[in-house]
């Protein structure tokens, strides 16, 4: 029996009413989550820190302050984000109206992880209900604590006609792909959503990936080993590693290795004290099964800092590994933890050369004095997205749309670009049924004159307000 069968029958047919289109109703549903977010601040809090070991702050931080920012702008730019967007035309259709109405897909599913369980389950799910969509989100059962206010909070607080909340494995979400879904918005590992964009080839249903990778982070000769290492250590480091946009590798000279070893060794004291896992800004690994991959990841390399783990805790020590080959297991899968390699390269040629030969990252970043280095690499690579001299702080950003490219993914979020990704975007021409006399030179037979004619109105252009 399909468990599935008869909650997206009853998505689909309210998708059909016409119930999610106006702009009154997509308005009620995202002041709903907004109340969601509002009145269960703390029992998400106690979700996240039950999962991930994240602080109060932490959370409101990295989760629960952004998904509020992003109901408010969706609230505050609704009805523009709807209106028509009216385009130019040529001289043959002066008298008609030509515009993009921007159409709720359907019935769409949102597949989440575990990293950050609150902020990717919501944020995209602010753009497809902006859009006008009946949503099935199905958030990760990973993080326990998360997926079980999701499940049973949420839908209390939107239209349950419209909207639900799936649970279940990798078993129970191969079973939901295989139903026909208008869009499919995935968040996880380039493996997975292999799978994921397979089983939408079936049914040819659009997807958006935000999937992962190595990201490298360059540090050039001319620069303070201080600040790159605590703007480093920062992101390198926020919740134990475990983000998608983390510096995944660090490529310097040897000479720049030796004092950014010890610049990162006093970042890490300074944030995290003495005893680290006494820390309450450090989080833990997410489950059993993810601490012992990270543990054998220790053994590449040399540790140069860190090293200590402790099974009981899932807790991984901040952790600098040098003397790393490309061929070990640490450079060649995404670490998500706590767990920094080093690569030496001799030039920013190399670095370039090195980045450019492997999949396109999710993010890449360089940190140098010279702008000119920065530009360089912006110029010479391609990522998702791209830091000089920073983290990932761009995420904090509705006016910049989070997304990968190739290997690390396909589309695009944040405000209105979540908005737009969950809309379709409909060209729409709407002529007079009269005047056939100003249509009769488009109809054969085509005389010379017509030709010129009608040649001379497709190259002219005209007014776009018409």
């Amino acid at each position: 029996m399909d468990p599935f069968e008869d909650t997206l029958q009853r998505l689909r047919e309210a998708f059909s009413s016409g119930r999610t289109r106006p702009a009154e109703f997509r308005a009620a549903q995202l002041r709903g989550l907004g109340r969601f977010l509002q009145d269960n601040k703390q029992l998400l809090q106690e979700a996240l820190a039950q999962d991930l070991h994240k602080s109060a702050f932490s959370s409101d931080l990295s989760e629960l302050i952004l998904c509020q920012k992003e109901v408010a702008l969706a609230l505050q730019n609704l009805h523009t984000w709807m209106e028509d967007q009216l385009v130019a035309k040529n001289l043959l259709m002066t008298l008609s109206s030509t515009f993009i109405r921007k159409e709720p897909f359907g019935l769409v599913v949102i597949i989440s992880p575990w990293n950050y369980p609150v902020y990717l389950s919501l944020l995209p799910l602010v753009g497809a209900l902006a859009a006008g969509n009946c949503v099935v989100l199905k958030p990760s059962e990973i993080s326990r604590g998360t997926e079980r206010v999701l499940a049973e909070v949420l839908p209390q607080y939107l239209d349950q006609s419209c909207f639900a909340v799936v649970l279940g494995g990798p078993e129970e979400t191969g079973q939901l792909l295989e139903h026909k879904f208008d869009y499919i918005f995935f968040t996880g590992s380039p493996r997975v959503g292999k799978i994921v964009m397979a089983a939408a080839a079936k049914h040819l249903m659009p997807v958006t990936l935000e999937l992962g990778g190595k990201n490298p982070c360059y540090v050039d000769d001319n620069c303070d080993p201080q600040i790159v290492a605590n703007r480093v250590a920062l992101f390198r480091y926020f919740n134990a590693g475990q983000t998608c946009v983390a510096p995944n590798y660090i490529l310097c000279s040897p000479e720049v290795q030796e004092r950014l070893v010890s610049a990162l060794q006093s970042a890490i004291t300074c944030f995290y004290g003495e005893d680290p896992r006494s820390s309450p800004d450090l989080g833990r690994i997410i489950n059993e099964k993810h601490f012992q991959r990270l543990r054998g990841l220790l053994g590449c390399g040399r540790v140069a800092i860190g090293g200590q783990s402790e099974e009981s805790d899932r807790y991984i020590a901040p952790t600098v590994l040098v003397d790393v080959q490309e061929t070990e297991p640490v450079m060649q899968e995404e670490i998500f933890g706590p767990i920094l390699p080093i690569m030496n390269v001799r030039s920013l040629d190399e670095a370039i050369d090195f980045i450019n030969h492997r999949e396109k990252p999710l993010a890449l970043y360089a940190f140098s004095n010279s702008s000119q280095v920065v530009n360089q690499m912006l110029e010479s690579t391609s990522s998702g997205s791209f830091g000089g001299n920073d983290g990932f702080k761009y995420l904090s950003l509705s006016s910049m749309p989070m997304g990968g490219v190739g290997n690390s993914g396909m589309g695009r979020y944040h405000g209105k670009f979540s908005f737009d990704t969950f809309s379709h975007q409909r060209a729409c021409l709407l002529s007079c049924s009269g005047l056939e006399k100003l249509n009769e030179i488009q109809y054969p037979p085509y005389t010379a004159w017509k030709k010129k004619l009608i040649s001379w109105t497709l190259a002219s252009q005209s007014c776009t307000l018409l």
